[in-house]
């Protein structure tokens, strides 16, 4: 099995557009090996298969030299986190650093995707499958660059601790599990995160700005349900379970939250308008000057990539309604995910959810308590050696703090105390952010130009 993987890894190889250089060192190609692998085992929610993607990469590490005592895979449920410390000589007298991420993926059916969703596949371009982008390009270069810094005997001079969740996805119990019982991982000086981050390019290729996930919003989702006596479909009433939550998620489409700012969503906007220019990149300016500017605020609120920086968000994402075709509903139920911009009491989203539509009989079920995260500010250490990595590659390119709209484990390691910086290695251009939607993909050349990433930030981070 082990061998037919490996003919497809050198197919892959093979064809990619990027230079025989870069495809053909042993660390190039045990990345995509890795990569490959688990991309291949299926391990979204409920299906059990986490802890294969865990037992697999322990098992690479363990072979790469990292000792069998300082490798650990902790079930939690049906999921599983990966614990694995590369000793350092201590030689800094610094607290180890973290290295994040997540071994679960967003789900995926066959039937909707041009592609087979948990096989690699590859055009000229891309590669795809569940996972390319979030997160395994990131625990897969995590992963490997442990083992190539062995391999070349690399002693840091603190101790650098890999930390893989296995349900961020979903509940994040896994990743509570590391951030607050494990004490081991709490004597950390910060983490490094490989689920965000990252360079801006143009549809081009041109390089926009290189970003620092410092802050996320706060991630909460709420049950909407009707209840209704319900009756015979050959019978209709007024009062209808569906109809009645139909009327509440056009409300919901339709409302816009306020805007909101900080300095370092400012920044962003203005450091990103600049470079990308146009018409888009003039109405990042404006608001970056003036978020007051309706027009300014009204043009980024039709952009996915951006409007999340500006304000609160709800959507609702998944229905569940009725129990017969031949009978009147007696429930409906929407799930509303919303991302709290921080700063936003949760309570008050709620309550603004509450007005705008206007029905005392909709309830309100919040799923499980949410996590109102701290900025983590950006240290100059972290600028320097992320600045080194990305300027080997994108010399000059601007590397600036941002607020990630979305949310990752980030949010529970710094609630715990320990400041938390998402670094991703890859570069691409927003549109081609597929993540959790269909026919994700990474793009070719970002994959192979992120692989000496890692490795720069961990030498100047934790070396002589």
């Amino acid at each position: 099995m082990k061998e037919t993987m490996w003919f497809g890894v050198i197919a892959l190889l093979s064809s990619a557009v990027v230079s025989a250089q870069d495809t053909e060192s042993e660390h190039a190609r045990k990345t995509l090996e890795i990569y490959t692998h688990i991309i291949g085992i299926e391990s979204s929610k409920n299906l059990g298969n986490v802890p294969k993607v865990a037992n697999y990469l322990a098992g690479e590490l363990i072979d790469a030299g990292i000792p069998e005592d300082d490798v650990e895979v902790v079930p939690v449920g049906e999921t599983a986190a990966l614990i694995a410390r590369y000793r350092g000589d201590g030689s800094s007298g610094k607290a180890p650093i973290l290295l994040l991420g997540h071994m679960d993926v967003v789900e995926a059916f066959e039937e909707d995707w041009e592609r087979p969703p948990f096989e690699l596949t590859k055009d000229d371009t891309y590669f795809y499958a569940r996972g390319t982008i979030d997160n395994k390009f990131g625990i897969a270069q995590v992963t490997s660059t442990f083992i190539r810094l062995k391999k070349e005997g690399f002693v840091p001079n603190r101790d650098l601790i890999i930390a893989f969740s296995g349900d961020e996805e979903s509940t994040m119990a896994s990743t509570r599990m590391l951030a607050y019982e494990r004490e081991d991982l709490a004597e950390a000086e910060f983490a490094l995160n490989s689920d965000a981050g990252g360079g801006t390019l143009t549809a081009d290729g041109e390089s926009v700005v290189y970003r620092i996930q410092a802050a996320e919003k706060t991630y909460v989702t709420w049950e909407l349900t009707v209840r209704d006596p319900g009756g015979h479909s050959s019978r209709p009433r007024p009062d209808n379970a569906i109809y009645d939550l139909a009327n509440a998620i056009t409300k919901i489409q339709n409302y816009r939250f306020p805007v909101r700012w900080n300095d370092m969503t400012l920044e962003y906007f203005e450091e990103t308008g600049q470079r990308l220019g146009g018409e888009l990149g003039e109405a990042m300016i404006e608001f970056a000057r003036n978020p007051e500017n309706q027009e300014a605020a009204d043009r980024l609120a039709i952009e996915p990539s951006y409007v999340g920086s500006t304000r609160t968000t709800c959507v609702v994402t998944m229905l569940r309604a009725g129990h017969a075709e031949n009978a009147l509903p007696q429930s409906a139920t929407a799930t509303v995910n919303c991302r709290v911009f921080p700063g936003d009491p949760v309570a008050d989203v709620e309550q603004t959810l509450r007005q705008i539509i206007g029905n005392e009989a909709i309830e309100f079920d919040e799923t499980y308590a949410p996590t109102e995260g701290p900025i983590s500010p950006l240290r100059e250490d972290i600028r320097a050696a992320v600045s080194e990595a990305v300027h080997a590659r994108y010399p000059g390119v601007r590397i600036i703090a941002y607020m990630e709209s979305g949310g990752t484990d980030g949010m529970h390691f710094r609630s715990a105390g320990i400041p938390t910086w998402a670094v991703s290695g890859r570069f691409m251009n927003p549109d081609d952010m597929y993540a959790h939607g269909l026919n994700e993909r990474a793009p070719i050349k970002a994959f192979y130009d992120a692989l000496d990433h890692w490795s720069t930030i961990l030498k100047a981070l934790a070396g002589d």
